[in-house]
C-alpha cells in the first residue's frame, strides 16, 4: 500500500509527489504557486494533494507576500513555489520581511538541471544562495532519481526544512530544485512504477510529525522591588494573542510596573491589564511630564515600539534595560545597558515571583495617561474634518470584535500608536515591521484575510499603488478584505521630517505626489470602491464587515492639514 498522493508515472513526478506529502505530514497545509514550466512537477504534486491548498497568483512579488500574511496570522509555515530564471528574484523583498520579522516560509526555486547552467540556456540564472544571508537555510535537491536512497535524502532533508523554519528561530529557508524534461506527468514505461511496488510506503513515512517547540530559557532574574519599573510591550506577532495579553498583565501585576502598550502588541486590544499605558508619546512630549516619569528599571517585551519619543526617553533615562525575547539574535537597537532573557513570556510571568511594592510610580503614569487620553478624545470625537489619524482612532473603537486588522507602514502605524484605543474585543493586528517596508503591503493583507474571516488593511495611497497587483488575487480570496485607504496624494509620513522644508524638490521627489483615480482603477479589478463622504458615513461602513470579496474606502484628506493636526494635537495634550 501506498499514499495515494503518490504519483508513479516517472522520476519527476514521484519526485515532487514525495516532497508534497512529506510536507503535509509535516504540517504544512498551503502552497502559494507562482506559475511557470520548470516548476511543473511541483505545481502538478501541489495542485493534487489532498492535504494542501495550492493557492496560483500570477505576480510573483504578489504571491510571495501572499504567502508571507498566510504565515504571518498562524505562525505556520507556508510553501512558495517558482520556476527558473528572474521569478525567485522578485521573492526578495518578501524574504527579506519574514527573516527580520521572524515568519516561517519554505521557498522552492525550480531550476535548469547543472548541465544546462552557464551555457545560455534559456530562463536560466544562478540560484545558488539567491537569498543570501536573509535565509536560516539553503540546499539544492538532487536531480531527480528513482532510486530509495535518493527519497530517503528528499524526505529527511525536507522534514529539516520545515523545521529550520521555526528553529531554532522562526524563518525563511530556501530550496532550490533542478529537473530534467519531462517536466509534465507522462509515462516512463512502468519504470517508476515497477520501483514503487516494492517499496514499503507507510513505513517509509511514518515517523514524520509536525515539529514540537524546543524552548530556550535562560536564568530569570530577582528585579528590585521598590524601584520605578517599566514595562514596554512592543509590536509581537503570536499565534494566541490573548494568551500572550494575559501573560503581560501577570507580569505587570507580580511587579506592580505600569505596562506602556504599543498598538501593535496584543496589549493594547485584551482587557485585565492593570496600569495600561497608551497615549505615551504625547506624554512624554511634555519635557515635565518625561523627568518626573524617568524610570529607574525597564522591561522590554517584543521589540521596541515605533516611537521616536519613546525611544529617546528610555535611551536618555540611562535605566538598565531587560530585554525579553525568543530570537537569537540581538534586537536592541538603543544598545543601552540591556541584558537579554531568552524565554517565552509566558514563562516569564510563570516565574517571576511576588514583588508588587506599590510606591505611586504606576499611579503617576495613570494620572498623566488618563489626562492625555481625555484631552485626545475629547478632540477626535469632535472632529469633522476628514483628517487622517481619526480613521485609526475610529477603526479601534468601531470593528467588530476579534476583527484581524493588518497596517501599512509610514503613517498608519503610527497612528496606530499614537491614537488605537484601549479594548477588550481581542481586535487581532498584524504588520510588515521586519523591515519597515511598503513592499507587498495590499498583498499581505490579502494572506492574513484568507480563510480568516472578514479583514481590514489600513494602508497610504503610496502603500496600495506599490502593490496595486495583488488585486488580481482577489478572485482566489476566501474571507473579505475591507482597504481602509487613506489617499492623501502622497507621501505623507515625509511632511513629519526636516526634508519637508525644502521645495520645490521636497513636492517632487519625497513627497512624490499622485493623481490616480482610485475608483478606476478598482473597476479595473472588479472591487467594489467607496468614496467615503463623512465620518458617519465611514462608521456605518466599518461597524459591519463584508463576508466576501475586496471592497476599497477612499478616505481623501490633505496631508499638510494632516501634519500640522498632530503636531498640535498632541502638543496641546501633552500640556
Amino acid at each position: 500500500m501506498h499514499p495515494p498522493s503518490l504519483d508513479f508515472r516517472n522520476a519527476n513526478s514521484l519526485w515532487a509527489s514525495v516532497v508534497a506529502e512529506v510536507l503535509v505530514r509535516s504540517g504544512v497545509g498551503t502552497v502559494v504557486v507562482s506559475p511557470g514550466s520548470r516548476s511543473t512537477p511541483l505545481a502538478f504534486a501541489f495542485a493534487r494533494h489532498p492535504g494542501l491548498e495550492a493557492i496560483p497568483i500570477l505576480d510573483e512579488r504578489s504571491a510571495s507576500f501572499f504567502a508571507l500574511g498566510l504565515a504571518k496570522r498562524d505562525l505556520r509555515p507556508v510553501v512558495l513555489l517558482c520556476t527558473s530564471g528572474t521569478a525567485g528574484a522578485h521573492y526578495y523583498p518578501a524574504v527579506i520581511e519574514a527573516h527580520e520579522a521572524g515568519i516561517p516560509l519554505i521557498v522552492i526555486t525550480a531550476d535548469r538541471p547543472p548541465e544546462m547552467r552557464a551555457c545560455a540556456s534559456g530562463q536560466t540564472i544562478d540560484q545558488q544562495r539567491l537569498f543570501g544571508s536573509f535565509v536560516s537555510f539553503f540546499h539544492e535537491l538532487a536531480v531527480p532519481e528513482v532510486s530509495l536512497k535518493l527519497l530517503g535524502y528528499l524526505r529527511q532533508t525536507i522534514v529539516q526544512s520545515v523545521e529550520r523554519t521555526l528553529f531554532p528561530f522562526r524563518g525563511p529557508v530556501h530550496l532550490n530544485a533542478p529537473f530534467r524534461d519531462p517536466l509534465v506527468p507522462s509515462d516512463d514505461g512502468g519504470i517508476a512504477d515497477r520501483f514503487a511496488s516494492q517499496v514499503d510506503w507507510e513505513k517509509f513515512f511514518d515517523h514524520i510529525q509536525a515539529p514540537l517547540p524546543v524552548l530556550s530559557v535562560s536564568e530569570i532574574p530577582a528585579f528590585p522591588s521598590e524601584v520605578h519599573g517599566l514595562i514596554v510591550a512592543g509590536p509581537v506577532l503570536t499565534s494566541d494573542p490573548a494568551a500572550y495579553a494575559a501573560a503581560v498583565a501577570e507580569i505587570s501585576r507580580k511587579l506592580g510596573w505600569p505596562v506602556l502598550a504599543d498598538g501593535l502588541s496584543p496589549a493594547r486590544n485584551h482587557g485585565g491589564i492593570p496600569f495600561l499605558v497608551t497615549r505615551y508619546d504625547a506624554v512624554l512630549r511634555s519635557p515635565k511630564a518625561a523627568e518626573s516619569l524617568r524610570p529607574e528599571f525597564v522591561l522590554c517585551l517584543g521589540e521596541w515600539p515605533t516611537s521616536k519619543v519613546l525611544r529617546a526617553f528610555i535611551e536618555a533615562s540611562g535605566a538598565p534595560v531587560f530585554f525579553v525575547t525568543d530570537r537569537p539574535d540581538s534586537r536592541d537597537a538603543l544598545h543601552g545597558a540591556t541584558r537579554r532573557i531568552v524565554a517565552p513570556v509566558a514563562t516569564l510571568a510563570q516565574g517571576l515571583p511576588e514583588t508588587l511594592s506599590p510606591n505611586g510610580y504606576q499611579r503617576l503614569w495613570s494620572i498623566h495617561e488618563e489626562r492625555t487620553l481625555r484631552a485626545l478624545d475629547i478632540r477626535l470625537a469632535a472632529e469633522d474634518r476628514l483628517v487622517e489619524p481619526k480613521a485609526a482612532w475610529l477603526l479601534g473603537r468601531k470593528l467588530p470584535a476579534k476583527t484581524l486588522v493588518s497596517v501599512a507602514n509610514s503613517m498608519p502605524i503610527r497612528d496606530v500608536e499614537f491614537l488605537w484605543p484601549a479594548n477588550d474585543r481581542g481586535l487581532r493586528v498584524l504588520f510588515n515591521r521586519g523591515a519597515n517596508g511598503i513592499d507587498g503591503t495590499l498583498s499581505t493583507a490579502l494572506g492574513v484575510a484568507h480563510e480568516g474571516g472578514s479583514a481590514v488593511l489600513l494602508t497610504g495611497d503610496l502603500a496600495f499603488l506599490h502593490d496595486s497587483n495583488g488585486l488580481l488575487a482577489g478572485k482566489r480570496l476566501k474571507g473579505s478584505l475591507t482597504v481602509v485607504l487613506i489617499n492623501n496624494h502622497g507621501g505623507g509620513i515625509f511632511e513629519h521630517l526636516p526634508v519637508a522644508q525644502f521645495d520645490p524638490i521636497f513636492e517632487e521627489f519625497f513627497a512624490t505626489p499622485q493623481e490616480v483615480n482610485f475608483g478606476t482603477l478598482c473597476a479595473a479589478h472588479g472591487v467594489e470602491h467607496v468614496a467615503i463622504s463623512d465620518w458617519l458615513h465611514f462608521e456605518s461602513l466599518i461597524a459591519t464587515l463584508p463576508e466576501r470579496g475586496i471592497r476599497v474606502l477612499e478616505i481623501r484628506t490633505d496631508r499638510k492639514v494632516d501634519a500640522a493636526w498632530r503636531k498640535e494635537a498632541f502638543s496641546s495634550a501633552s500640556t
